[in-house]
């Protein structure tokens, strides 16, 4: 029986996380989708990586359904030649990665957003209002398309850029949408297409999208626009605040489960 269960876990977890995709794109559970990434690497491995982002693609477009034309497009264009330049250069360091390197990586990520959410309250409050501009939009962008190629994990990196300019979180939430929305579109190709495909240095070595992800994938979709409901009645009911509280200490603990797993004092 234990053999068995075991043997479904792996899926199990796929679809939480896909469910938890769902229920950040309805706005619910704060920034509940940065434990999406840490609890399908536990999972899966690696090609969690290549699993979620159809499934994230998707949640992107309930998601601009909700809030089309609500996003603040200049912010979109401050950050764009960063982004791109962070995503290729975030697909080649993808593929000359080990899993040990890969959990190290998003375990830290997974421990460092929890403490940016921690500390956001106090960076909300205290941080200045500035004019957004390419001189501080691109480094911002090269750091969310690395994030985003590595674990999906750019939200921090975006939050940071965006909450100082002191806009309403309707636009708030429009103008994050809107640029998840391309920098997921954007990574598809290198996520899909290697350099066995196309002879071009600017691909991986090797594809992050294959067959066996996107079969894992489909059977998950379905918990997507079913986590969006989810959101949108949990948030017309109840306080996300509990909840909220609850998601960043398993997030905190699936990434120190990650980076312990990296083996990471063996390369001293």
């Amino acid at each position: 029986m234990w053999d068995t269960l075991h043997s479904y876990l792996p899926y199990l977890l796929a679809g939480l996380g896909s469910f938890f995709i769902g229920l950040s794109k309805a706005g619910f559970g704060g920034g509940l989708g940065m434990m999406v990434t840490p609890i399908c690497v536990v999972a899966f491995g690696p090609k969690a990586i290549g699993i979620l982002l159809p499934l994230l693609c998707a949640g992107d477009i309930f998601s601009m359904y909700a809030y089309w034309k609500k996003w603040q497009i200049k912010n979109f264009w401050f950050l764009l030649p960063g982004i791109i330049v962070g995503v290729i250069i975030g697909a080649q360091l993808f593929g000359r990665f080990t899993a040990d390197h890969l959990n190290l990586i998003i375990g830290l990520l997974a421990i460092s957003f929890v403490a940016f959410q921690i500390g956001r309250e106090y960076i909300t409050k205290h941080a200045k209002a500035f004019i957004p501009s390419y001189k501080t939009g691109i480094p911002y962008g090269i750091v969310a398309g690395l994030t985003s190629t590595f674990a999906h994990g750019a939200g921090p990196v975006v939050t940071m850029f965006l909450l100082p300019q002191k806009m309403t979180k309707e636009v708030y939430m429009g103008t994050t949408i809107f640029i998840f929305t391309f920098i997921n579109a954007f990574k598809m190709p290198f996520f899909c297409i290697d350099q066995t495909m196309i002879n071009l240095p600017i691909f991986a070595p090797h594809s992050i999208i294959t067959l066996e992800t996107l079969t894992i994938g489909l059977y998950c979709f379905p918990l997507v626009p079913l986590g969006v409901w989810a959101g949108i009645w949990l948030n017309r009911k109840f306080s996300e605040a509990q909840f909220v509280h609850i998601i960043y200490i398993l997030t905190a603990l699936a990434g120190a489960d990650l980076v312990w797993h990296s083996h990471f004092w063996r390369w001293f």
